[in-house]
């Protein structure tokens, strides 16, 4: 602003100093005219009663002066003439001058030389005779006065404008400080340098505190937005219709996992998954999409709504739903009811095999105790898959109708070994139980189950001449039941699966084994139910050691 006033300043100061210059040039140039006229007639006024004494030798003895002397007789012929020879000369009886003089006594005129730039001011005087005695002076024309004026005018410019600079310069500074100063964060009437400026500072007070309230009310509302969209555990993002990502939620980067932040960055520069790209085209083709991608090793689900304002697409509307435990739960349920089909399949099958063989009469009667021993272990074996099924839904459920009561680890403990020394001595397997006591909250029918599992599985997966030792201890806040076996052990690769349902290290020699197939499964839910920890630790031809860690004073 500074400048600006500065710049007005200085061209109102140097245009009226021209103009005054200009001015006062055209008004000097003809007071000067006028007072050489008076000048030249008072000096005609002295020269004439000499002139009538003694003639024209006055004339001609007076000393070469800057003015021109001319007499002129009544017949207009030239008889003196201080700067020419009067016989060149032509008859002067039609100057003007010389007419005046001879009509009125005096005369005046002045004539302008363009070939000379001069003006001629001519004053003549009638003598007592009737001759005529004329003076006549040269001028500059005020344009030729100007122009031999130019050095010192330009000088007097340059003085006047150096002036004019510091004065401008001092005095906008000086107009331009309070304007500076005014507080337009705060502004106030009371502020104002100039009585001008008082409407401005009112509106700009009013405008200030309605664009506060505007600011405060977005940053509410962008507070809010912020709070819901990043507790969500769904991805969310707004872009424009170019794929310009303009608002995301944390979820959002936690899915996507981008090289580079997403604002101000286009939503294709940041994935090159196929499904993900062609529904955000189909989308910008005005589509909703519902479709499945995966991302970094998860499967999302892509739900992209098109934003039309008046028929005209202006963005698009991003929800990634993060259905990675929904797709492998639903994978583990088809599993689990393939598997479930499966081994309820098998004894049904050999049930209604050997019932068929009874019921057609094929069988001797000697043998008819050997086959319904079979009809007999394989129903015991479906009554043990249901129900080992029921358990693990349960457990899974959090539907367990016995409540937990304070249950000693060593005597559960010593008490599944006992169950199990025939089927130890059978596989020629010793039994050891060490440790102190410790006591737990549970559910005895589902600990009972857990340890029985655990020390079944060692005996079976042992090796002749083998041991299987349940250890007891316990700390300030744990009790740890470890079951450990020198039997066949299990392969890394096996040790991450081993709990999960149905599945089994050897599917050949599993059958011969017996069991089916969810024992680790049910300790696995069982130390979740009893909030538990599972450690496992196995080597191939070394063993296989398996701990319980159950917290003393968690609440089941």
């Amino acid at each position: 602003m500074s400048k600006r006033i500065f710049q007005a300043m200085m061209a109102v100061t140097l245009t009226t100093l021209v103009v005054c210059m200009v001015l006062f040039v055209a008004i000097l140039f003809p007071y000067f005219e006028t007072q050489l006229s008076n000048e030249l007639m008072n000096e005609l006024a002295y020269l004439v009663p000499n002139v009538e004494q003694e003639g024209v030798g006055y004339l001609e003895q007076l000393p070469q002066g800057q003015n021109r002397l001319t007499l002129i007789d009544a017949d207009g012929t030239v008889l003196f003439d201080s700067k020419s020879d009067p016989a060149r000369m032509e008859n002067h009886a039609d100057r003007q001058e010389v007419q005046q003089a001879m009509a009125s006594g005096t005369g005046q005129s002045s004539r302008y030389s363009e070939t000379l730039a001069k003006k001629t001011i001519n004053c003549a005087m009638r003598l007592s005779d009737g001759q005529v005695l004329r003076i006549s002076s040269t001028q500059y024309s005020s344009m030729a006065l100007l122009v031999s004026l130019t050095q010192p005018l330009f000088l007097v410019l340059i003085f006047a404008a150096l002036i004019a600079v510091t004065i401008a310069y001092k005095l906008s500074q000086r107009l331009t400080k309070p304007l500076n100063e005014i507080d337009l964060e705060h502004p106030h009437v009371n502020q104002a340098p100039y009585e001008e400026l008082k409407p401005l500072l009112r509106r700009l007070h009013h405008q200030n505190h309605q664009i506060k309230e505007q600011i405060q009310q977005l940053q509410a509302q962008k507070r809010q937005f912020t709070a819901i969209t990043d507790n969500m555990r769904e991805g969310f993002l707004v872009l424009d219709a170019d794929g310009l990502v303009l608002s995301y939620n944390s979820s959002a980067t936690r899915l996507l996992q981008p090289e580079k932040p997403l604002d101000g960055h286009n939503i294709r520069d940041l994935t090159d998954q196929p499904d993900f790209l062609e529904g955000l085209r189909s989308a910008q083709e005005g589509e909703h999409v519902e479709c499945l991608v995966p991302l970094h090793g998860r499967v999302c689900q892509l739900l992209a709504n098109p934003v039309y304002q008046e028929s005209t697409l202006t963005g698009i509307v991003l929800v990634l739903l993060d259905v990675t435990e929904q797709q492998q739960r639903e994978g583990l349920r088809r599993e689990f009811s393939a598997n479930v089909s499966h081994e309820l399949k098998t004894p049904l099958t050999s049930i209604a095999g050997i019932a068929e063989i009874m019921k057609n009469g094929m069988i001797d009667p000697a043998d008819v105790p050997h086959f319904a021993g079979k009809i007999y272990d394989e129903s015991q074996r479906l009554i043990q898959l249901v129900r080992d099924i029921i358990r693990i839904s349960q457990l899974d459920e959090n539907n367990v109708p016995d409540t937990p009561v304070p249950v000693e680890l060593k005597e559960c403990a010593a008490r599944t070994l006992a169950r199990l020394e025939s089927a130890a001595e059978a596989a020629h397997v010793t039994l050891r139980l060490e440790g102190g006591e410790a006591t737990i909250q549970a559910v005895p029918a589902i600990l009972n189950e857990m340890v029985y599992n655990l020390c079944e599985n060692a005996v079976k997966y042992n090796r002749p001449g083998g041991s299987v030792t349940v250890t007891v201890r316990s700390d300030a806040s744990h009790a740890i039941l470890q079951v450990a076996d020198t039997g066949i052990g299990i392969a890394p690769e096996h040790q991450s699966r081993v709990f999960e349902r149905f599945y089994r290290v050897d599917k050949s020699h599993s059958k011969e084994i017996g069991g089916t197939g969810l024992g680790l499964s049910i300790v696995k839910h069982g130390a979740a139910f009893h909030h538990a920890q599972v450690e496992l630790e196995s080597a191939l031809g070394k063993g296989t050691t398996i701990r319980l860690i159950f917290p003393k004073h968690a609440a089941l």
